[in-house]
């Protein structure tokens, strides 16, 4: 009787030791993800020994590509509402699981400090390379191709654009000083615990489709469950607002 009941509990402690989720997380909101999970493990866990949350970053558009060919992903968090629909369509993702978490903004950013006040160096000659994320792949480099559409730039400067894989790699560009400009997302400046130099412009969000940044949930479990409930809490909108985006 003893050792039945010690393989017993082995067995649940197996199984809570087990408790986890995968997120695939859009790489410009994964530094603010971070700190959801964070507050959220220690409001609900105390430690994260016991219940996992695995954050898997990257853009937008490999997401949605792995997830159709089966990746195990539990929650999706998207840099846009397109994808999370066509989850839905498809029967991929639970039935009424999906909303909006955050509202992105794209700016102009140069990691040199005064270069920037307005859109005038768009119009520059001498500007050599200007960085986007692939509009491919990532929302933000859709957003940024509909700023320049809308500005009558995106046929002018086909010859100096480079292509990040992701919002995340388009600012190491820029940060580096490979690129002298680039558009990114307003988020990354904002991260608290990275302070960025240099200057930008806030794009006035009238060039471009407001960046809605949809979730939805791939598999049902407690966990995810819980989860997705918490990105809707105070202490969650909170972490979201310090990071520069604005609320749904």
């Amino acid at each position: 009787m003893i050792n039945f009941l010690l393989i017993s509990i082995g067995l649940s402690f197996t199984q809570i030791a087990a408790d986890e989720i995968k997120v695939a997380v859009a790489s410009n909101f994964y530094p603010a993800m971070k700190e959801v999970v964070l507050q959220y493990e220690l409001k609900k866990y105390q430690s994260s020994e016991n219940h996992k949350i695995i954050l898997i970053s990257g853009s937008s558009g490999k997401h949605y590509a792995q997830i159709l060919n089966g990746a195990p992903f539990d929650i999706f968090f998207s840099a846009d509402k397109a994808r999370p629909i066509l989850l839905e369509k498809k029967g991929i993702s639970k039935t009424g699981s999906r909303f909006t978490y955050a509202l992105g903004k794209l700016i102009l950013w140069s990691s040199s400090d005064g270069f920037i006040k307005n859109d005038e160096r768009l119009y520059n000659n001498d500007l050599r390379f200007l960085a986007i994320a692939n509009p491919k792949i990532a929302p933000y480099g859709v957003a940024a191709r509909e700023a320049l559409i809308s500005m009558n730039l995106w046929e002018n400067l086909q010859s100096k654009l480079v292509r990040g894989e992701n919002i995340a790699q388009t600012f190491q560009f820029i940060n580096s000083g490979n690129a002298k400009l680039g558009f990114i997302s307003y988020s990354q400046l904002m991260n608290p615990n990275y302070p960025v130099a240099g200057s930008f412009w806030e794009v006035p969000q009238t060039l471009y489709t407001p960046i809605e940044q949809q979730v939805v949930l791939l598999k049902k479990s407690s966990l995810a469950k819980d989860f997705l409930s918490f990105i809707e809490s105070d202490e969650s909108l909170n972490i979201i607002s310090k990071y520069g985006y604005d609320l749904p």
